[in-house]
């Protein structure tokens, strides 16, 4: 489900930025995999983006940022960690927790936009 492609369709881009080897590539793929392809799960689609600092004397050289879109819902998720696999299991966490959030929603109806922002004014 994640892509290098930009014309890949309805997927989850995967960018990577600085000296990240094969071996942490391949895993953050199995590992984002699992959480945006799970069944039941709205479309998802977004971009994560993993970086390694090039600087040897930073604390936790690692950052991932995440911006999806679950269905109508916006999930957002961050982690910093001085590995390549505990930041890829730190995302996968965080995402995972997300993702449900944003699927329970969808699957409830919940509104995205309160309708006092210009929403759906029927009832929940």
């Amino acid at each position: 489900m994640t892509s290098d492609n930009t014309q890949a369709g309805p997927t989850v881009r995967l960018r990577f930025d600085g000296p990240v080897d094969q071996e942490t590539r391949t895993y953050a793929r199995t590992k984002i995999d699992a959480v945006v392809g799970r069944s039941g799960l709205p479309a998802v689609t977004g971009e994560i983006r993993i970086v390694r600092a090039g600087a040897r004397h930073a604390e936790c050289p690692w950052l991932a940022t995440a911006d999806l879109h679950v269905g109508g819902r916006q999930v957002i998720a961050v982690a910093e960690e001085a590995t390549g696999q505990e930041l890829v299991d730190r995302l996968q966490d965080r995402l995972r927790r997300q993702t449900e959030k944003a699927a329970h929603a969808w699957e409830a109806g919940h509104r995205t936009t309160p309708p006092w922002r210009g929403g759906d004014r029927r009832p929940a």
